[in-house]
């Protein structure tokens, strides 16, 4: 069949009109691998070739555009690829040929994953470890790069955390609140021997002078709706609840 008409479009691809009303949507590598522009015709025969070799293309360039969007683990493009239903073993020579180009690569993966999450976020490398093991990333490639997540960097977002804990939660007792914040920091990843070298450092006995203002506070709110050892029995639930005691 004869080839009528050639158009540029977008993504550096081409579409052919051929005499018998189909039209062709091809990526320019297709064009050049089968030397379309300096043709005439097609063959028949030829039709499923180059569609292949297209669809390949494809998956290529919907790949490379992913990552240029976000930067993904191995793992985590092609799963993406996988769920937009592409055949295996088209997502396989994608991926392969990415990672032979370097535009995929796990250690620099890892690299941008630690170094983002230390500046925008308050995560310990405990957490920041799991989450890249989710993205399938090598653990010798997570235990290299997690070294520049230092033990001085550690203790300063560690002392910021804890400092934002402890002035937001004063009406708590010093035992209660010295759990909690310790308890949120193992959450997000680090380790309590880090910790302590930090929690150590803030007063958490003044419970009495805590108990009496919050004391006040609950017995204002809750005199209007009880009295007597009912309201005395509501205060001190309350005051149990935040670990506080107080005896007037």
């Amino acid at each position: 069949m004869k080839i009528i008409k050639y158009k540029k479009t977008t993504k550096g691809r081409y579409k052919i009109y051929l005499d018998d009303g189909r039209e062709l949507l091809l990526y320019e590598d297709v064009i050049l691998k089968f030397s379309l522009l300096l043709k005439k015709e097609i063959l028949e025969k030829d039709i499923m070739e180059i569609e292949l070799f297209n669809q390949e293309c494809d998956v290529y360039h919907v790949a490379l555009e992913s990552i240029n969007r976000r930067f993904k683990s191995t793992y985590d493009l092609k799963e993406s690829l996988l769920k937009k239903e592409y055949p295996y073993e088209l997502v396989e020579k994608a991926i392969e040929k990415l990672l032979k180009q370097g535009y995929l690569n796990d250690q620099s993966f890892a690299k941008s994953y630690i170094n983002n999450q230390i500046i925008t976020t308050n995560k310990g490398p405990y957490k920041i470890r799991r989450e890249l093991s989710e993205h399938r990333v090598d653990t010798n490639i997570i235990e290299e790069e997690i070294e520049v997540f230092d033990e001085d960097t550690q203790l300063e977002k560690i002392r910021k955390v804890t400092t934002r804990l402890y002035n937001s939660n004063r009406n708590r007792g010093g035992v209660v609140l010295k759990k909690k914040i310790v308890n949120d920091l193992v959450n997000l990843g680090y380790d309590t021997s880090v910790i302590s070298k930090v929690i150590n450092d803030f007063d958490f006995s003044n419970d009495k002078d805590i108990a009496k203002k919050e004391y006040e506070k609950l017995y204002k709110k809750y005199s209007r709706k009880y009295d007597g050892k009912e309201l005395e029995y509501k205060i001190k639930e309350k005051l149990y609840q935040k670990g506080l005691y107080y005896e007037d």
